[in-house]
């Protein structure tokens, strides 16, 4: 069983990485940029003349890997899963630099026994030319065997609202096919899971197939959202926040339902559903994003 006090103690080297032109084409290539090759809205992000990089790519710079998989924390390990993931964009990303990656735990919240605990760790991306920080990502890790260590029944929370009113037609809605290969291509960023790769893995984990990642799933929406609703222009994200709820398999075409809602300050917030309609599933819910009007 976990520890709680271990966890929050527990000390990160900071993690220093550059990345390239390179890097930033190949993370688009994995979200299926470049499908149509003379698409004015998707050359930018695989051309190396005035490259654009996806936002999202923050998700896969500096990680600290699977620290949870730590024998010292008592975690039982083939239980953990990606709940949440939120990333606040509060710099645009060069197409090539060098970045210092700082994490800690922020939280452990005890859900009760059989219902796992939550571990809710923060990154900051911090460019180490300007010292500027680029970007702050809060990870939410649904840690599903270890539930119940606190001995204290947990306390009901206040209902959670949805996110997109699923009774009014979507403002914006976009259809984007992930790649067949998709998995073997997004793993080279950050993942090595053999969850991803590995048919024999996949089935004893209960899968068919090999799955995405979860955060390819994210970039996807992240794709749409620049597409759909900012015409192109990466530097208007300025967060995006989402719950992942079902696996999605390499080549299953996404639908992204995007509702606007609010502006406040010249910034608009976004409610954002991601589904698999040919198997009548949602992947990511109660998705949020705030873009510039």
């Amino acid at each position: 069983m976990i520890s709680a006090q271990a966890l929050l103690a527990r000390q990160f080297p900071a993690i220093e990485q550059s990345y390239s032109s390179k890097d930033a084409i190949l993370y688009a290539l994995s979200l299926g940029y470049g499908s149509d090759p003379v698409d004015p809205q998707e050359l930018p992000f695989v051309y190396e003349k005035n490259l654009r990089v996806v936002p999202a790519m923050a998700a896969v710079l500096c990680s600290p890997g699977f620290w949870l998989g730590e024998p010292s924390l008592g975690a039982k390990t083939a239980m953990i899963v990606h709940a949440q993931h939120a990333i606040e964009f509060l710099q645009p990303l060069a197409p090539a630099a060098s970045l210092r990656g700082t994490t800690s735990v922020l939280e452990v919240i005890d859900r009760g026994v059989g219902k796992g605990a939550m571990v809710i760790t923060e990154r900051l991306l911090t460019d180490l030319a300007t010292e500027q920080v680029m970007a702050r990502i809060v990870q939410h890790t649904l840690c599903r065997g270890d539930g119940g260590f606190s001995g204290v029944a947990p306390a009901l929370g206040p209902p959670r609202q949805r996110a997109a009113d699923e009774s009014t037609a979507p403002d914006w809605s976009v259809s984007l096919p992930t790649l067949p290969q998709a998995a073997l291509l997004y793993r080279l960023h950050a993942d090595l899971n053999p969850l991803h790769v590995d048919p024999e893995v996949a089935r004893q984990a209960g899968f068919e197939r090999p799955i995405l990642h979860g955060l390819c799933t994210y970039g996807m929406v992240c794709r749409a959202v620049v597409q759909a609703c900012l015409g192109g222009d990466a530097a208007r994200m300025h967060s995006l926040a989402g719950q992942f709820t079902a696996p999605v398999v390499p080549g299953d075409t996404l639908q992204i339902d995007i509702w606007k809602g609010p502006t406040q300050g010249g910034r608009c917030t976004l409610k954002i559903r991601c589904s698999v309609p040919a198997r009548q599933v949602v992947a990511f819910a109660n998705g949020a994003a705030v873009v510039s009007q």
